[in-house]
């Protein structure tokens, strides 16, 4: 390795978000070169890496230090329960796997910038991605003061490094370690909430994904003809025990819940999404998920939610939770107004608490029943057999009140306002 060049009186430390591969190890090698000291860091949110091999390459390529913080339990706790509070979905399909974990994994990079007494951070998102917005932007509400450095968005190194033969050559100049293992033709992401897959062959949306590409959950075909139930319960929207019906496991700690969850998921084909979704610079990207635990909490939670919160404050909540989802997706976890709308939804789970049972199988997730202390339903109110306490004819006046609105709106309007969709479907086909 060569040794890198003096290019400041005292040399500025940088902490790297540092993951082994080609880009990061190229990365950290000519940051190396641009007279910088490098400390290389992972983030453990659960994605299964080699981490001391990765340790072994960051030093091997000239790193001051490697850090690799333990953080999966903070992002369970910290992340995803608040997204199973919200119910939070972007563009109502996509469960926010890699969006969750963005704030964790900047959290705990922040934390190494001042223990080490850094002054920049880098990372190795392209510009064209969501990932650079929200590790840039969370990195300046947790540090004001931080510097960034964003190499794939600097003309110095991406007009050096146009492709990945450009990187290639670089790292065997530099006798860094290249990859031996046949490259996947797309670009993946793993944390314990989910697998994300884009780029590559991936690209052409009108070309279905191959089987092959799927690693986490088994195609719904071919999991098990016998489904799993599971008994799952809530305290303030969050779960906190959940007991295998047949087998008779039990989880409490959140992080083993979320775990057995993806295995159970995983197990039964639950969670697979194949999406088009908008990334928040302005383009519309394909992304290919495997979510199983977090697909599993979904159902539970809003069928329990819906059990225990009065329907007015669940409008409500519905409303801060679609807003929930896209500060989430945009990079704005830590900003004031998602602060307020965290503190909103959690005030709104404090009755949410009970035990659901639901049943996997097959790629589906079927709630079979639901209990809870805290439960505003009503069995003898709402009974078709027992009067209860209720008076039929109260529903009359209700009706002419609320009719009062539609019949003076038509009056004035003319019935022969009413539209029905089929009207244009038909003049769009040519139906005269």
């Amino acid at each position: 390795m060569s040794q890198p060049s003096e290019k400041r009186a005292k040399r500025d430390k940088v902490v790297l978000a540092y993951s082994g591969g080609l880009d990061t190890s190229t990365i950290l090698v000519w940051l190396i070169d641009q007279g910088y000291d490098v400390i290389a860091y992972t983030a453990d949110v659960g994605q299964d890496d080699d981490f001391e091999s990765i340790r072994e390459k960051a030093m091997k390529c000239g790193a001051l230090k490697y850090v690799c913080k333990d953080l999966r339990k903070d992002f369970v706790v910290d992340n995803i329960w608040p997204g199973v509070q919200a119910n939070a979905l972007y563009e109502d399909r996509y469960l926010l796997g890699t969006s969750l974990a963005r704030p964790t994994i900047t959290k705990g990079m922040i934390e190494v910038v001042k223990e080490e007494g850094a002054q920049y951070i880098a990372h190795g998102a392209t510009g064209k991605g969501n990932d650079q917005i929200r590790m840039e932007l969370h990195a300046m509400a947790l540090h004001p003061d931080i510097k960034i450095l964003a190499p794939w968005k600097m003309p110095a190194f991406y007009n050096r490094f146009e492709g990945r033969t450009a990187l290639m050559e670089y790292a065997k100049s530099k006798n860094i370690e290249l990859p031996t293992a046949r490259q996947n033709p797309y670009s993946m992401d793993a944390n314990l909430m989910h697998v994300s897959y884009e780029s590559g062959i991936l690209e052409d949306p009108a070309v279905p994904a191959p089987e092959d590409v799927y690693g986490m959950i088994v195609n719904p075909k071919n999991a098990p003809d016998q489904g799993e139930e599971l008994e799952m319960e809530f305290e303030r929207g969050v779960p906190v025990k959940v007991t295998n019906k047949g087998d008779g496991t039990v989880k409490t700690d959140p992080l083993d819940i979320y775990m057995y969850l993806n295995t159970i998921g995983g197990k039964h084909g639950i969670g697979r999404i194949d999406i088009v979704e908008n990334r928040y610079i302005g383009m519309k990207s394909r992304g290919i998920y495997e979510c199983p635990a977090g697909t599993i909490l979904l159902h539970a939670h809003l069928d329990i939610e819906n059990f225990t919160l009065d329907k007015n404050v669940r409008r409500v909540k519905q409303e801060l939770s679609l807003r929930f989802s896209e500060q989430v997706y945009e990079g704005y976890w830590y900003s004031p107004e998602c602060d307020f709308v965290r503190h909103c939804i959690d005030k709104s789970q404090e009755s949410v608490e009970g035990t659901v049972t639901l049943e996997c199988y097959k790629g589906q997730v079927y709630i079979r029943s639901r209990s809870s202390k805290t439960s505003l339903y009503n069995e003898s109110l709402v009974s078709m057999v027992v009067k209860g306490d209720f008076e039929p004819t109260d529903a009359l006046g209700f009706i002419k009140v609320t009719g009062v609105r539609i019949k003076e709106y038509y009056r004035q309007r003319g019935v022969d306002t009413i539209t029905h969709p089929s009207d244009a479907l038909k003049k769009g086909s040519g139906d005269k």
